[in-house]
């Protein structure tokens, strides 16, 4: 019995084909591609038998591997006389002029084979494969057509099979070993934590069932490996085929690699990957995708399918350094790199926008694809506001006024379309005199289509070689903006804020819980799990939560005995902060310097950080103290944790603040850290989105000031608190510096072993 592979259509013909450079940072998604519009209108002029988007599959024999092959024809167009077309569509911005009909060789062998298949199928000698291209501009249409015999048909398609039999047999022999490893797989660690087995059962039981889990796991459950772990022994089962961890910060993504790391080291033969940012991933000093600058870019189609079989014949947890010494190696780009192996690996640690976000979503992964992964959403309370922020756009007057200026007696169509888009909102500005501010519930249908018009004439020029950036920007920008506007609807506004000379149109997402929702059902289980997911009812409605979800809550698995727990009672408000330096140093001095060891005090913004370090310094010259400031770098930030020695003889106090890069993902056990002051409720800066936001919920008859202010201020306190105990030899002392904690409201919001406090005098 020869082994299998499945693989799509498309997949498999452009392994075969692809070839050349990467040649800038703009990759039209209708240049040359599938483009949805240009298929919506070719195919509306089929005739009323003629067949669109349909499904077609069949198995192939070669090399001793069964090649199962599927994917979906453009359209199947019949004839009078019986005979059948293949009709394949492509759209471009491009000159059709240049296009011949044998310039993309892929296209030929993609729609081969469709007519293979369905010949296959149906038992027909000849089919008739077309090639339709359509300027996405003009509208303009090109066809190809030619007749193939079966037999010409099954010699494409075999080749295409044959030259994947050396990449196929690696994925075979792969997922054998992967799979036998699977069933030999032990939890790494010697024993369970409290609570880890039950929530490692509850991912497997929500994946194998094809559910979603909202689990609440506070600081020392061991939820990376709770979560990875099932779902590796699911893939085993045959549930998955792949999933995604999804993070927010580069320090949860290492925990994530150190997981596989662990299980790796008890046997586990799996494909883990994890995608750097283009910037962080780049080799060269400057991120220019340009083969005349890039050695890495230049050619990078060449060769990136010898770099693909070499490292994952060789390597299993594929970390950004293993990426880059097989990038320089093989001499192809690690930013694309990374994003093959993702469409390869069986793991995937990325970013949140990999999945969520419209702009950079894994779009080659195919619908049947995802009904077999996961997605594993780490820190999942970061998702509320980072999905506002995906399903968001905003477009500037002042950055379609410098195109106009730059392409005046350039072209044509940009410096008529960017002068319309210009024309536009200085018109805006003017309607909104005196107005600053001004925010409406309708979608503005003018921008949008202007918006559509200026892309159109950007693809064109952009496909053409340019290498304006500002152009490039504008047309993210606007591009952006069109996608957003198709998911407009109740649950967003329409922002126009004027000042000066400049103008901003901002569709904002004020509840992103139905588009998060309708995003998470495409993959057969969604995994949101934190630390801190409290109150767990707002998180629920806040990320789509259906009736039947899944919920999974435990307390902390450490006694309530390593914790001190105290409040001082002070306000923070911003119209007493200035009063409050002096005593909130007084109250960090009497209960912080007399302990020995490392402490980290978290603030609501920088300004009230210095303000109250200042007093502190001023009071006790005793302590070491360091402070955080904006912009650190990755090196910065290691020495400011360097600070926190486990053998520190006196007092060491690190003022930090609420929600950056020290309260959240940061790992200092034991000795390393005695304690955590917070000041404040975390509430955020009150400003026109928080308040809109307060007022849509209170419209739908929740408390919209808790929707907006509340819940994601305590949130960063959970969080800055949760830095504490990490492990059940950690103790320490947490002191809430606000008069908030002693109020019923606020209380509840703790978790219940802080709730046990000792309130400090006034």
């Amino acid at each position: 019995m020869s082994e299998g592979v499945k693989i799509s259509v498309r997949s498999l013909v452009e392994y075969m084909y692809r070839s050349g450079s990467i040649t800038s940072g703009f990759m039209s998604s209708a240049s040359l591609t599938d483009g949805t519009k240009a298929h919506q209108k070719i195919q509306k002029t089929y005739g009323k038998n003629d067949e669109r988007e349909v499904y077609l599959k069949c198995e192939v024999v070669q090399g001793g591997i069964t090649f199962y092959i599927d994917g979906r024809a453009d359209g199947l167009l019949y004839d009078d006389a019986g005979a059948v077309t293949v009709d394949e569509i492509k759209s471009t911005a491009r000159d059709l002029g240049v296009v011949e009909e044998d310039s993309h060789p892929v296209h030929w062998a993609q729609a081969k084979c469709y007519a293979y298949m369905y010949s296959l199928d149906h038992e027909l000698c000849d089919m008739n494969v077309q090639l339709t291209y359509v300027h996405v501009v003009s509208e303009e249409k090109k066809r190809f057509v030619r007749t193939f015999s079966f037999a010409e048909l099954e010699t494409a398609v075999f080749a295409a099979a044959a030259a994947f039999v050396p990449y196929a047999r690696m994925l075979a022999e792969h997922e054998a070993k992967r799979n036998e490893s699977i069933r030999e797989l032990p939890f790494p660690f010697d024993r369970y934590r409290n609570g880890q087995r039950k929530l490692a059962g509850a991912v497997y039981k929500s994946i194998a069932d094809g559910r979603t889990l909202f689990a609440n796991a506070p600081t020392g459950t061991g939820k990376t490996i709770s979560t990875t772990f099932p779902a590796v022994k699911a893939i085993g089962e045959g549930h998955l085929q792949r999933f995604f961890y999804l993070t927010a910060k580069t320090i949860t993504r290492t925990a994530a690699e150190e997981a596989f790391h662990h299980m790796q080291s008890r046997g586990l033969h799996l494909h883990t990957v994890t995608i750097t940012a283009k910037d962080k991933a780049c080799l060269k000093e400057e991120t220019r995708c340009q083969p005349d600058y890039c050695e890495f870019a230049d050619g990078h189609f060449d060769r990136i399918n010898g770099a693909m079989l070499d490292i994952l014949s060789n390597e299993t947890v594929m970390t950004r350094e293993v990426i880059q010494r097989y990038s320089l190696k093989h001499r192809v780009c690690p930013f694309e790199f990374s994003i093959d192996l993702a469409y390869a690996s069986d793991a995937v640690i990325c970013d949140y926008n990999y999945v969520f976000d419209p702009k950079v979503s894994l779009k080659r992964l195919f619908e049947e694809q995802k009904k077999k992964t996961a997605i594993l959403v780490d820190e999942a309370h970061n998702l509320v506001d980072r999905a506002r922020s995906m399903f968001s756009a905003e477009v500037e007057k002042s950055l379609f006024l410098q195109l106009k200026r730059e392409f005046k007696g350039r072209d044509k169509g940009v410096l008529e379309t960017v002068s319309a888009v210009n024309d536009y909102l200085l018109s805006v500005r003017k309607s909104m005199e005196p107005e600053r501010e001004r925010v409406e519930a309708e979608l503005p249908e003018e921008l949008v289509s202007l918006l559509e018009a200026f892309c159109v004439q950007s693809e064109r020029v952009l496909a053409s070689g340019s290498d304006s950036e500002l152009l490039l920007q504008a047309y993210f920008a606007a591009n952006s903006f069109n996608r957003i506007s198709s998911l407009y609807d109740e649950r967003f506004v329409t922002m126009t804020e004027s000042y000066g000379s400049e103008v901003r149109v901002k569709l904002y997402c004020l509840d992103p819980s139905h588009v998060v929702s309708e995003t998470g059902k495409r993959y057969r289980s969604r995994v949101y799990f934190s630390a801190t997911l409290s109150p767990l009812g707002y998180f629920r409605e806040m990320l789509g939560s259906a009736p039947d979800d899944y919920v999974f809550k435990i307390s902390s698995p450490f006694p309530k005995e390593n914790w001190d727990v105290y409040v001082q009672p002070l306000s923070t408000r911003y119209r007493d902060r200035e009063r409050s330096y002096e005593p909130i140093a007084r109250a960090l001095a009497e209960v912080l310097t007399g302990r020995p060891g490392n402490f980290l005090v978290f603030f609501p913004s920088y300004a009230y950080m210095n303000e109250v370090y200042e007093a502190f310094s001023a009071r006790d010259e005793a302590a070491e103290t360091m402070v955080q400031q904006p912009g650190m770098s990755e090196d910065e930030r290691e020495s400011f944790l360097r600070a926190f020695r486990a053998d520190q003889d006196g007092t060491f106090i690190g003022f930090a603040v609420m929600g950056g890069i020290f309260s959240e993902g940061v790992d200092l056990k034991g000795d390393r850290l005695n304690g955590v002051a917070v000041v404040g409720v975390g509430l955020p800066q009150l400003g026109l989105e928080r308040n809109i936001i307060r007022e849509y919920f209170n419209r739908s008859g929740r408390n919209g000031y808790d929707y907006a202010y509340v819940y994601p201020g305590m949130n960063k306190v959970l969080q800055a608190g949760g830095r504490l105990i990490r492990s059940e030899e950690d103790t320490g002392v947490i002191l809430l510096i606000d008069d908030r904690y002693i109020t019923p409201q606020y209380r509840a919001l703790l978790p219940d072993e802080w709730r046990n406090f000792t309130i400090l005098n006034r």
